[in-house]
């Protein structure tokens, strides 16, 4: 009975809150189309349209016109997903891909390169930016309607952990 087992704080263990992957196109009606077709080959979810905030004469886009498609993944697919997107990228991810808040976003240059995805003529390629939200046990309480609150200091994803799960937890070589 003398033995000591020391335990780890179940609430300081980090977990991945989201993944969001954006295609921004730029212009709309066919283009739309097949960025959809992408992200829904990628993330299994149907994907929502973004839409222009301002007319920019120079790019030929009106206000409310849709120029994007984005998709948010959550729960149990996100690491199986991460995996994938990362494969695409060899594994290699920048120190200037994570932020000070634990959150880790880059770029993928072609979709092809995403392993299961086939390159289909009628579609193209398109790249994608990929955005992960990492966080603990509690962060609810920020998102909560009633009685809302700030998460500690304390309790944040530091950069070093974000960097640290990635290799702990995907294999990720940062450089």
């Amino acid at each position: 009975m003398s033995q000591s087992v020391v335990h780890e704080n179940p609430m300081r263990k980090i977990r991945v809150a989201k993944v969001v992957l954006n295609i921004g196109l730029g212009k709309s009606g066919e283009a739309i189309e097949r960025g959809k077709k992408v992200l829904e080959q990628v993330s299994g979810q149907s994907p929502a349209q973004t839409r222009a905030k301002r007319s920019v004469r120079d790019f030929g886009t009106h206000k409310g016109e849709p120029i994007g498609v984005v998709v948010t993944v959550r729960g149990d697919e996100t690491t199986a997903l991460i995996e994938k997107l990362l494969t695409a990228r060899e594994k290699k991810l920048q120190e200037s891909c994570f932020d000070p808040r634990g959150s880790v976003s880059f770029g993928i240059r072609e979709h092809i390169e995403i392993p299961g995805i086939r390159y289909d003529p009628a579609i193209g390629i398109l790249g994608m930016n990929v955005s992960v939200l990492l966080e603990r046990p509690g962060f609810g309480v920020a998102r909560r309607n009633r009685r809302a609150t700030r998460v500690g200091k304390a309790h944040l994803v530091s950069r070093e952990e974000a960097v640290q799960y990635f290799k702990d937890n995907f294999g990720a070589i940062v450089q």
